[in-house]
């Protein structure tokens, strides 16, 4: 069988035991990077100049192989036209989009640094899988440096309505660049939908969800990103025996909680979180000592000036609403901006009675799978989700919400305090069983077959020549 490449902006560092190894991606791709596989990408480490050296390292029968970027390519690819440009614009959120033409140069750059790389590693039948909004111009580098081989494209984040892409200058490039690959794959169907409509709007062809460019036949394929059910809920079950799980809910004095974590971003609408949360504290105030919320928001992108405008918002909110509602027992909103460990997080799911996953917009939201996972079936919480995020379409019996609608939201937190059990296990049965039915190895099985039938084709054309 043909050698997996996955190809992605970050690459676990396996050389150093205290790096955390279990990222969405790697949780993701855990039953695609089989022994024999190889990982490619940024170290994670920052250089003062470019360079071409290639770092290589093995764990567990699977190879590693990574380049550093310039600090200069930092700031100007990840940064600049990564973070912000195209994160906004594809979260459709226009009027966070900063666009500067030498920052989109330097991603172009650095497209062309990863496939002048990876073409030296590459042998004949791998199959190639790229991953992310990062690296949208790679399979076309390597096209120009005359890789043949079978390329898929994985996005993890939403592809943006036909209106909103038409707003980016290069958009009409990039697009041309993604049809380099054989499969592009997304999250959801309204993703997969939004692109197809806005190669219509360039004027392409399209054969239902498929499309013949240079020769070549593209397919687009929807297969969700999952967690692997069995393991997390495992881990659940685990931690909440530990000391830090014990301390909360001592700490909690009978008291339900409500749980959200996110990346200290702003498309995960913590602002309008807080505001719902004090929103509903206002409007059933016979609820206000019933329950407490804990907001874990892991510090993100730090060097951009929004961002930390986020965390002072949310600091001032937090404060707000602990100043209006808190008594001297009890402290309505614990707000940490830590990182908080897998296991730790694991236990803390698993203990609370909601799960508010209200991003803004969300390619999926692992946390909403994670968070249903980890509940016990004979007394599962509920789970509160934003009906904008991708897993909203493979979770509709969770309480959907519009994350704009501050009133809705509060409304939402009240009726799951006051769910009965048997709602509640009913709910929680059936998100179960999509959760299991969308895990992980689905994910993985399902793009990486895509890929393997478009070589299978491939080769049986070829022959026929």
């Amino acid at each position: 069988m043909a050698r997996l490449v996955v190809v992605s902006n970050r690459v676990p560092d396996v050389a150093d035991p205290s790096s955390p190894r279990a990222g969405g991606l790697a949780v993701g791709l855990a039953d695609a990077l089989v022994p024999g596989s190889l990982w490619f990408g940024w170290s994670g480490h920052q250089v003062p100049e470019r360079s071409s050296e290639i770092s290589e390292a093995e764990s567990e029968g699977i190879s590693y192989a990574t380049i550093d970027l310039a600090e200069a390519d930092y700031r100007a690819f990840y940064l600049g036209f990564s973070n912000s440009t195209l994160w906004p614009l594809f979260h459709m959120l226009p009027s966070f989009v900063n666009y500067d033409t030498g920052e989109y140069r330097a991603y172009q750059e650095v497209n062309e640094e990863y496939a002048a790389a990876l073409v030296k590693l590459l042998h004949p039948d791998d199959l190639v899988w790229i991953h992310d909004y990062q690296l949208l111009g790679v399979a076309a580098a390597l096209r120009r440096r005359g890789v043949t081989n079978r390329i898929g494209f994985y996005l993890h984040i939403p592809f943006p309505a036909p209106a909103i892409y038409e707003l980016l200058p290069p958009g009409e490039e990039l697009l041309v660049g993604l049809l380099a690959h054989d499969v592009i794959g997304f999250q959801t169907r309204r993703d997969q939908e939004h692109f197809l409509a806005t190669l219509r709007c360039h004027g392409f062809s399209l054969q239902g969800e498929s499309l013949h460019y240079r020769g070549r036949l593209v397919r687009t394929v929807v297969t969700p990103v999952g967690v692997d059910v069995d393991a997390f809920h495992g881990l659940a079950v685990r931690a909440v025996r530990r000391v830090e799980a014990r301390r909360v809910v001592e700490s909690l004095a009978g008291r339900a909680l409500m749980i959200s974590a996110d990346r200290l971003d702003y498309t995960k609408g913590l602002p309008a979180r807080f505001d719902s949360y004090g929103r509903f504290l206002s409007r059933f105030p016979n609820q206000r000592r019933r329950v407490s919320f804990l907001q874990v928001a892991a510090p993100s992108r730090e060097e951009v000036d929004r961002y930390r405008d986020l965390r002072d918002e949310l600091d001032n909110k937090a404060g707000a609403i602990n100043g209006a509602f808190s008594d001297f027992d009890w402290v309505p909103l614990r707000y940490m901006t830590r990182a908080a460990g897998r296991p730790l997080l694991a236990g803390m799911f698993r203990i609370s009675r909601i799960g508010l996953v209200t991003p803004l917009r969300d390619g999926m939201n692992l946390v909403a799978m994670e968070y249903v996972a980890a509940q016990n079936p004979d007394d599962p919480g509920v789970l509160i989700l934003s009906k904008f995020a991708g897993a909203a379409s493979i979770l509709p019996e969770a309480l959907l919400v519009n994350p704009y609608d501050i009133d809705g939201v509060a409304e939402a937190i009240d009726r799951a305090l006051t769910m009965g059990l048997e709602e509640r296990r009913e709910r929680h049965a059936a998100l179960l069983a999509q959760a299991r039915r969308h895990d992980a190895r689905a994910y993985c099985l399902g793009f990486t077959s895509a890929l393997r039938q478009c070589e299978a084709r491939a080769m049986a054309e070829e022959a026929i020549r």
